[in-house]
């Protein structure tokens, strides 16, 4: 049910670019066939044989590869931190596939001349701000199409690590041509939502994995304290509705626990709401996350040109606004503070005498003569904090432009770009509480049991407290160890986003 979208995108090979198929050949064609049939009679297409933005009621440069190159120059204004190498790939592959849908009016040899550069493990540089994500992602897109064209930087993924090299040099080492870019395939490539799609999707799997493991920490938390475990039966999602999130959640965390305790048998009948609500936490944000892949899977397999060039004629419209990627993100950054609050919390139950068992107040080996977890606590606070003021939706912030024609944008780039961050703060938070529980387990002198391979990992990688120190590799090394097993327990790529078909074969 739930999958790793990372997982396809981190080991800097190639991805699978797939071939065309018969049907999605013809649909590219008589696309084709239909654009090149309205421009012999000279009819006005927006970027084409008209200008781009507010001078479409101007005429194009009668040279289309001029008039293409001026729109990828123009729009190579992008600044700021570079887009990273996996979610650039992404953004290449969705957009390319876009293509195939037989919508741009891009002819299928034509398409193979482009595809073979990143199939052939050519990565662009692109620059991650700039875009408002309204006629698409422009700008960083069209850097990506500047140096496929030999101009800008691009990655050299034979160094390890990575480093960036002129672009032209990189084609060169690749035996690669550059593109020299029509005016119609100019603008279908640069006129998508495909860089804000691309962030949010490895966006919503990361969430994914955060929920599982909110989940299976809170169950290891319950099990050490002798929890009430009650709130985490089936019934009492059942009588809630029967929420398939709450029923995934409360499964993820009754998996962690050896000894289930009911009111009679527990160190309390309640216990706060950190523990006994984290099955209705946690599984709201699986339940919104579950609608949203199916917003985002359609998005995935659809087409946001413009125009669009298809069998039924040439349609001027705005299928390249990306509110979807935009709302979706303003939602996961509300989702992602869910969690993250939760995680917090749980983690200064743990540290509290009063609520941790009777364990020493900060998990300290000598309270007074050393400090324990009281620097960890401090700085996932701060993390916290972060998250919340990153929290503000993008899409209520947005700032006509264009001469006006952009007078609504939804700055989906940005707002994904934002929840990446909170995804980097939420998992210290994780790391710090993961951090905390590794403690609370030695000094309870917990067996994780065979079963759970990856908790007696967990507790290897932070040895029990005696003297401070330095905790902050621990809490990176901890977190680490989580993501990857998250990732194992995840699934697919089809399960998480739903299979659509894309009119290629693999």
């Amino acid at each position: 049910m739930v999958a790793s979208q990372m997982g396809e995108w981190t080991s800097h090979r190639p991805p699978e670019f797939y071939g065309l198929d018969d049907t999605a050949r013809e649909r590219m064609k008589r696309s084709c066939e239909v654009l090149s049939a309205a421009l012999d009679t000279e009819a006005p297409i927006y970027g084409v044989s008209r200008g781009f933005g507010p001078l479409a009621e101007f005429e194009a440069d009668t040279d289309a590869n001029r008039h293409g190159l001026g729109l990828i120059s123009h729009l190579s204004a992008g600044q700021g931190d570079d887009l990273d190498i996996e979610t650039t790939r992404l953004m290449l592959d969705l957009r390319l596939r876009g293509m195939t849908r037989g919508y741009s009016g891009i002819d299928p040899e034509r398409w193979e001349e482009i595809v073979n550069l990143p199939r052939s493990g050519f990565v662009p540089v692109v620059p991650s701000l700039g875009s408002v994500s309204a006629s698409g992602d422009l700008i960083p897109l069209a850097h990506a199409a500047s140096a496929m064209s030999g101009k800008g930087l691009a990655w050299d993924l034979d160094s390890d690590p990575p480093v960036q090299v002129p672009a032209d040099l990189r084609l060169r080492q690749l035996g690669l041509e550059p593109i020299t870019w029509g005016a119609r395939e100019a603008l279908a490539f640069v006129n998508g939502t495909s860089a804000s799609l691309a962030a949010t999707l490895r966006n919503q799997a990361s969430l994914r994995e955060q929920c599982w493991i909110a989940a299976t920490l809170t169950g290891v938390i319950a099990d050490l304290l002798h929890a009430n475990t009650e709130a985490y039966h089936e019934v009492v999602g059942q009588a809630r509705g029967g929420s398939p999130g709450h029923a995934l959640a409360a499964s993820w965390i009754r998996a962690q626990v050896t000894d289930p305790r009911d009111g009679s048998s527990a160190r309390q009948l309640q216990e706060p709401y950190s523990l006994r609500c984290a099955p209705q936490i946690v599984g709201s944000v699986l339940d919104f996350l579950d609608a949203f892949s199916l917003m985002l899977g359609r998005e995935r397999a659809g087409c946001s040109d413009n125009p669009i060039v298809s069998a039924d004629g040439i349609f001027h419209a705005g299928n390249f606004y990306a509110i979807t990627a935009g709302l979706v993100s303003d939602q996961h950054a509300t989702l992602l503070h869910q969690i993250a609050f939760m995680a917090e919390r749980q983690l200064a139950l743990i540290l509290n005498p009063t609520s941790n068992g009777g364990r020493p107040p900060l998990l300290a080996a000598r309270p007074g003569a050393t400090s324990g977890l009281a620097g960890v606590q401090l700085a996932a606070t701060a993390f916290l904090a972060e998250i919340r003021q990153l929290s503000a939706p993008a899409t209520t912030t947005p700032v006509p432009t264009n001469l006006d024609n952009q007078d609504v944008v939804p700055m989906a780039l940005m707002g994904a770009l934002r929840v990446a961050r909170q995804l980097q703060r939420s998992e210290l938070v994780l790391g710090s509480l993961a951090l905390g529980v590794a403690q609370l387990a030695h000094i309870a002198d917990y067996r994780p049991g065979t079963n759970r391979p990856w908790l007696a990992d967990l507790l290897a990688a932070t040895p029990r407290l005696g003297d401070d120190r330095p905790l902050a590799p621990e809490v990176r090394a901890v977190w680490e160890l989580l993501r990857a097993e998250a990732q194992r327990q995840c699934g697919t790529d089809e399960e998480l986003f739903g299979a659509h078909e894309t009119g290629t074969e693999r």
